[in-house]
């Protein structure tokens, strides 16, 4: 049996009949930037990188494998904040403190940061839990929770990265919108 329509250049994704029940084309399941989860049974799955301003609000995300290290993506994610736009002169790039959780802690990493002008705020790995960072990091565990309400990024269904990406930062757009309303109201 054949899953390329006429005129195609590849498989289409559909379901196709096995005896009594539905299932999909015999593929790969999961697509690019998929690994197994550490935490949920070693099933394919996602995640999702984001660095925030102190409101919450979303400046650069990120998606990678659930299995990638979160270290991996601290300075791509720096780098892919666009400049801030509004004010005369050189606009600004960068912000000036960086605040993240245990994940994210390297030296070398710690040092590309200050050589780029950044303070990092990053607790330390192997400590004792109450550096008092949580009174800050829920501004950014609210913004993944915003995030998570829409249906398409709690559960990836995309086998493509780019268009689950793309469902990503329309989020963060939607996001970045109700905050520009509610500081307007």
């Amino acid at each position: 049996m054949n899953c390329c329509s006429p005129g195609s250049a590849g498989p289409v994704a559909r379901p196709l009949s096995y005896g009594l029940r539905l299932s999909l084309a015999p593929r790969a399941l999961g697509g690019d930037k998929t690994g197994p989860s550490p935490v949920d049974r070693s099933k394919a799955g996602s995640k999702h990188h984001l660095i925030v301003d102190a409101n919450g609000v979303p400046l650069a995300c990120l998606l990678t494998g659930a299995n990638e290290p979160d270290i991996i993506q601290l300075l791509p994610l720096v780098e892919a904040i666009p400049p801030l736009r509004g004010k005369r002169g050189r606009p600004r790039r960068r912000p000036n403190t960086l605040l993240a959780d245990r994940g994210y802690d390297s030296q070398r990493h710690r040092q590309a940061l200050r050589a780029r002008g950044i303070r990092p705020i990053i607790a330390k790995r192997r400590t004792e839990h109450g550096s008092g960072l949580g009174s800050q990091r829920w501004v950014i565990e609210r913004t993944l929770s915003w995030l998570h309400q829409y249906r398409r990024l709690r559960i990836r269904y995309e086998r493509r990265a780019d268009i689950h990406q793309a469902f990503l930062s329309l989020a963060c757009s939607l996001i970045c919108l109700r905050q520009l309303n509610r500081s307007f109201c």
